[in-house]
């Protein structure tokens, strides 16, 4: 039953290593654990810091991303409204134009149908009197064979013609 029972020797050197043990380990392991773990701290901690400034950052750049989102769709509001106008104006300007073609080519054909119309009235005119004078010519002749014809026809038409 020795082996159960430690003697106060034992108990003795046990105590005295285990003290050795400690103060080596304190003066030697404890302070570079400590420090260690002091630094890992440190850089968890600093680590966490920066995940949140950048975080923060995340934010404020979502927010300054928004913003300029928001701008940008203004901007191209107003480019359409500006185009809208634009292809307004254009559309405008081009029936004005093609209005005032059509009056300009309208113009063009009256006139056009009025010069025609008075080259044909002339024409036709023309083509009255000769046929009026052909006529004339050829009943002149028949009746006028003889000369007391020819005297009648001359005396009657000075009776028509008055004079001033």
């Amino acid at each position: 039953m020795d082996l159960v029972t430690p003697g106060i020797g034992l108990i003795f050197w046990t105590g005295l290593i285990f003290t050795i043990l400690l103060l080596v380990l304190t003066k030697f392991a404890w302070k570079p654990i400590n420090k260690m773990i002091s630094s890992r701290n440190q850089s968890i901690e600093d680590a966490l810091n920066m995940a949140e400034k950048a975080r923060e950052e995340m934010k404020s750049l979502q927010a300054g991303n928004e913003k300029i989102m928001a701008e940008a769709r203004v901007e191209r509001d107003n480019l359409m409204r500006e185009a809208r106008e634009i292809k307004d104006q254009i559309v405008a300007q081009a029936k004005q134009e093609a209005m005032a073609e059509v009056e300009k080519i309208k113009k063009s054909a009256a006139m056009e149908i009025a010069a025609q119309k008075s080259a044909a009235m002339d024409e036709i005119k023309n083509q009255v009197l000769d046929l009026s004078v052909l006529v004339a010519e050829k009943v002149l002749r028949r009746e006028l064979k003889t000369k007391a014809d020819n005297e009648s026809l001359v005396d009657d038409l000075l009776k028509d013609v008055k004079f001033n």
